[in-house]
């Protein structure tokens, strides 16, 4: 009888053991899992800052440009050449 004990603690510890290593490969899966979903995220947003940065340079290498000044003139301050005739179109 007490054989039979011994045999039957021995199969419950490796059986509670294996569970245990398999609820921790689980867990640690999913943190796997999270950590690599964060990668992915936080390389698109520096994806997307590198490419804002790039457009912000090539602004900034064209300010000085008469183009630049040009269209900014038009677009934001409502300037125009003063040779130029202005057409206003009313709806």
């Amino acid at each position: 009888m007490k054989i039979n004990i011994k045999k039957l603690l021995k199969k419950l510890l490796i059986v509670i053991f294996i569970s245990y290593v398999v609820v921790t490969f689980v867990n640690q899966q999913k943190k796997i899992n999270l950590y690599e979903k964060n990668i992915a995220t936080t390389e698109e947003k520096i994806e997307e800052a590198t490419e804002y940065k790039d457009s912000l340079i090539s602004l900034k290498e064209n300010a000085d440009s008469l183009e630049y000044i040009e269209r900014i003139a038009r677009e934001k301050l409502n300037m125009y050449m003063p040779d130029e005739k202005i057409y206003i179109e009313r709806r």
